[in-house]
């Protein structure tokens, strides 16, 4: 692979105006506050921009990492090695009649918060969700009765060779926490949502209810990465861990939260060896206790 050096001098002769920082340390973009330095961390402005960079790595063969907000990954203490991009200046929002258009890096709380602003029901399960909108993409997103696979019309994303594409309701092959966009490793520049008209009042009432039960029911007083497993076939992943007796277990500074089993929390200045470690720790429990695999839902990058 080239020196990282010299990717940022040709990266910058294509984009002169490009933001680039090497050996950034990531924890700064986790909602966890863990994880290593990216070896080279670029905030793109536009599409351009984003594909320019894409066609470079894939033509010299250079491993590209996509963030949104890492509200629901665990990056390594070893950090990532390549070109890592940040789409967080993704962030627009508008409306079109029922449709909303949205940047992938725009925080989906927003978008159902715009929708609210025009009426329109279909994204009150959202307004509680910590991420992004292509995070929400990817994992299918759903809480409360809805998912983002209800919703979603159409996506532009970019492929692993550079070539932008837009799909159509029919080619996102959503299913339980998965979709094309995970199965593909598409990068997703936005999203168009088809939402209904609605009463302002009954979707405020409806989004303040979610609301509610999000902060009573879980630990938002400390950093995490969210439900931490995917729901088990019959089962449900908290209730496991929480019949298995592991509320309140810590690995140095991460701990199976005592307020809901499903997550783990930072609460002394954890690092992801720490998460990790915790994570097997209660996937072995579980297993031995119930015969019940957990898998993880959180995704886990970086270098080995």
């Amino acid at each position: 692979m080239k020196d990282n050096l010299l990717v940022m001098k040709d990266l910058q002769n294509k984009l002169p105006n490009l933001s680039i920082l090497l050996s950034e340390p990531l924890s700064k973009h986790t909602f966890i506050k863990t994880g290593g330095n990216g070896d080279i961390f670029i905030k793109p402005k536009d599409i351009h921009e984003l594909q320019t960079i894409v066609k470079y790595v894939h033509t010299n063969e250079i491993p590209l990492t996509v963030l949104g907000k890492g509200t629901n990954v665990i990056i390594k203490d070893t950090g990532i090695r390549g070109v890592i991009v940040s789409l967080e200046k993704f962030n627009h929002i508008s409306v079109n009649g029922r449709e909303i258009h949205s940047g992938s890096g725009a925080n989906i709380i927003d978008v159902s918060r715009t929708a609210l602003s025009f009426g329109l029901t279909g994204l009150e399960f959202a307004c509680g969700i910590p991420g992004t909108v292509g995070g929400a993409l990817i994992m299918n997103a759903g809480a409360y009765g809805g998912e983002i696979s209800e919703v979603l019309i159409s996506s532009t994303i970019i492929n692993g060779s550079g070539e932008i594409i837009t799909l159509r309701e029919g080619e996102f092959q959503f299913g339980y926490r998965n979709s094309v966009f995970a199965k593909e490793n598409y990068i997703i520049v936005d999203a168009v949502f088809r939402l209904e008209e609605g009463d302002p009042e009954a979707i405020k009432a409806k989004m303040d209810e979610n609301t509610f039960l999000r902060e009573s029911k879980q630990p938002l007083e400390y950093p995490s990465c969210g439900s931490v497993f995917k729901r088990p076939p019959n089962y449900f992943a908290g209730k496991l861990i929480q019949d298995s007796g592991l509320q309140g277990t810590r690995i140095g500074g991460a701990e199976v939260s005592t307020k809901h089993a499903g997550f783990i929390v930072n609460v002394d200045n954890a690092t992801s060896s720490d998460y990790l470690k915790l994570i097997k720790h209660v996937q072995k429990t579980v297993k031995e206790k119930f015969g019940v695999d957990l898998e993880t839902e959180v995704k886990i990058i970086g270098d080995e």
